[in-house]
């Protein structure tokens, strides 16, 4: 976490304005940051000088394709974070100038990236462990006259 009264540290207030606009969001400290998260999971993370990479940055979800777009065109704001950054996820530098209306929109856009909530039809049935549950067996899917004849099975062989 920055310190009171530095330049990360007025960052940070400004990022959490942002997002405490957005709906259910809550601020939960995780690997020594600050992240924040709603109902969904987490959308994104503040970091302070992440392992000595000198950076103060904004981490957020974002779309497929996004986070190649914006580090093509402006590699000095934008970057790859590391652990996230092969999920979609983008780094937004928050120590040089900061065009905080950008900010705000790609932060809206990452709340709403949510995973599917549990009810949705479109996620499938999950199980606690939020994997989603097993297909249901072909043959159940298929007209009996449709299903592919069955082999024998074959046996194992006896072991010398």
């Amino acid at each position: 976490m920055p310190a009171p009264g530095t330049g990360a540290y007025a960052a940070l207030e400004r990022v959490r304005l942002i997002c405490a606009a957005l709906a259910e969001t809550f601020e939960k400290e995780a690997w020594g940051e600050p992240t924040f998260r709603s109902p969904a999971g987490m959308f994104a993370m503040f970091v302070n000088d992440h392992h000595g990479d000198g950076r103060v940055a904004v981490w957020c979800k974002a779309a497929w394709g996004v986070q190649e777009m914006l580090v093509a065109n402006d590699p000095e704001r934008f970057f790859v974070p590391p652990y996230v950054g092969t999920k979609g996820w983008i780094g937004v530098r928050v120590d040089r100038e900061v065009d905080w209306d950008e900010l705000a929109h790609l932060l809206g856009e990452a709340h709403g990236l949510g995973r599917p909530s549990r009810s949705s039809s479109a996620g499938g049935d999950r199980r606690r462990s939020g994997r989603r549950a097993a297909a249901a067996p072909i043959e159940r899917q298929l007209a009996d006259d449709e299903l592919p004849a069955k082999r024998p099975r074959r046996r194992a062989r006896p072991r010398p």
